[in-house]
């Protein structure tokens, strides 16, 4: 198994640590059944199966990474639910799925590839009348940030924002806001973060003479080293909201 294979799975084990604040904000939302859910930038999945087991609807997982789709199409099979989950290679820049077609579409760390206003505009039309938009999205826990952190943030995503001012944004595109919270200061650093830099260091001993092991490893460290520094100036929050 290469780095990257084993690297992309430890993410998805510490990424199970963050499912208690998915089903925070599920419970926000209104007992329904027989649910149609789209789930966004799905990756390996840990979100969608989370959702198949919350809901015990249907759920469609898309995205582009197709050794993630192969990986989640694995683990819906192992987890017997091929009847009610699949895993799909759609750009959610063509969503080319009738409208009105979800009762819920979630966004798990990924409305940023699209832009959180883009997002907001063209998924509406795919969510039934009524319908749920749950949006987990990366924000400024506050404001003038130092320069460093700044700058990498606007080169990774440009349009990220305080909690305050997505909140302004629902009411313009036709949703009604329902829940929203911020996850706790420290919990990417502490449960995420921090364990990644073990697993990194673990790594780096076992491909100490594969120069191009080292190299996905050191890109990962950055990443790491501007969250050590900077956690306390960002983090991420969900934003539970309706179709109007």
């Amino acid at each position: 198994m290469n780095v990257e294979t084993i690297f992309e799975e430890e993410k998805d084990r510490l990424r199970e640590g963050f499912c208690k604040y998915m089903r925070k904000a599920y419970r926000i939302l209104p007992k329904l059944n027989k649910l149609r859910i789209l789930d966004i930038g799905c990756g390996s999945g840990v979100p969608t199966l989370e959702l198949a087991r919350l809901s015990q609807g249907e759920v469609i997982g898309i995205d582009i990474h197709q050794p993630s789709l192969d990986r989640l199409t694995r683990r819906i099979e192992q987890a017997g639910l091929s009847n009610r989950v699949k895993a799909m290679n759609r750009s959610m820049f063509n969503l080319d799925f009738a409208d009105e077609s979800f009762d819920i579409i979630w966004s798990e760390g990924s409305i940023f590839v699209i832009g959180f206003e883009r997002g907001l505009r063209e998924w509406r039309r795919l969510l039934k009348p009524q319908g749920f938009l749950v949006i987990h999205d990366m924000t400024w826990f506050r404001l003038s940030p130092p320069q460093e952190i700044y700058d990498y943030w606007k080169s990774y995503y440009p349009g990220i924002k305080t909690v305050p001012e997505n909140l302004e944004q629902f009411s313009s595109f036709g949703y009604e806001l329902i829940g929203h919270f911020a996850l706790p200061e420290d919990t990417w650093w502490i449960k995420y973060y921090s364990p990644l830099e073990r697993c990194i260091k673990e790594l780096r001993a076992q491909y100490i003479d594969d120069p191009e092991a080292l190299l996905i490893l050191d890109k990962e460290q950055h990443e790491i080293d501007i969250s050590r520094k900077y956690h306390k100036w960002y983090g991420s929050a969900y934003f539970i909201v309706q179709k109007r």
